[in-house]
């Protein structure tokens, strides 16, 4: 891509640009949407930010094809179900992935804030932004935007999903906006994708073990995620002026 086509997008203002992106894109495949975004639109400044739960494999496999090396975040919270760091391995050994970056939380802050990792109990929102919220903002430095595998199907604020927004200072691509459980379901088998081991025994969606049960209803998948909490987010998608104020 041109040195000053690049520079042209940089200058766009960023409603025009969501504009001119979410037209473009917004039928698109989701390889179309990554390679878009990998090398025309923020090369070399773009990063994805995963779990490694129960539908991460579609994401990662994705972004494997394009480029193995591309760099992936993952939030070692440190609360973690052990079969989620079992399957994390497993997976970048399958698709090859070469530049995993493993992000915890500060360490001096966890000490004062959570030293018996209990703060889980008595709030979880302030228990998320030790762990996740607060430790992507320096994992993100140096990227101008990231990728995210949410869905509209997941419910809730998702329904209205772009394939591209802004938060804060960034942007966000979703590539998989669009997918339905089937196709989730689909794509596992033709790339013969290995499954999070939670996914049998009823966890359709997977975060720290504190915080996540089996789904409750089987038609919402987020169910089991802070099940009878006044709580759906961990706070990553939520805008700023949005999330629980904390600490």
């Amino acid at each position: 891509m041109p040195y000053a086509d690049y520079q042209t997008r940089l200058r766009q203002p960023v409603e025009e640009r969501l504009a001119r992106l979410n037209g473009e894109l917004r039928h698109a495949s989701a390889t179309t949407i990554l390679r878009a975004a990998l090398v025309r639109e923020w090369p070399g400044k773009l990063t994805y930010v995963s779990s490694f739960g129960a539908e991460s494999a579609v994401m990662l496999a994705l972004i494997a094809d394009v480029d193995p090396d591309f760099p992936v975040v993952f939030l070692e919270t440190g609360l973690h179900f052990p079969q989620t760091l079992d399957y994390k391995d497993e997976l970048i050994e399958t698709l090859g992935l070469t530049n995993v970056q493993d992000i915890t939380p500060n360490e001096t802050e966890r000490k004062i804030i959570d030293p018996k990792d209990r703060l889980w109990q008595s709030d979880p929102d302030a228990c998320c932004a030790l762990r996740k919220v607060r430790p992507l903002e320096p994992a993100l430095k140096g990227y101008d935007a990231w990728i995210t595998g949410r869905k509209r199907f997941h419910g809730g604020a998702r329904m209205s999903l772009p394939v591209f927004e802004h938060a804060g200072n960034r942007f966000k691509v979703n590539p998989l906006a669009s997918w339905t459980q089937e196709d989730v379901d689909r794509f596992f088998v033709q790339r013969n994708l290995p499954k999070h081991p939670l996914v049998a025994q009823g966890y359709p969606s997977i975060g720290c073990w504190p915080c996540t049960k089996p789904a409750a209803d089987p038609s919402d998948i987020r169910s089991g995620r802070w099940a009878g909490m006044e709580k759906s987010e961990c706070g990553l998608h939520v805008d700023k002026a949005e999330r629980p104020r904390v600490f």
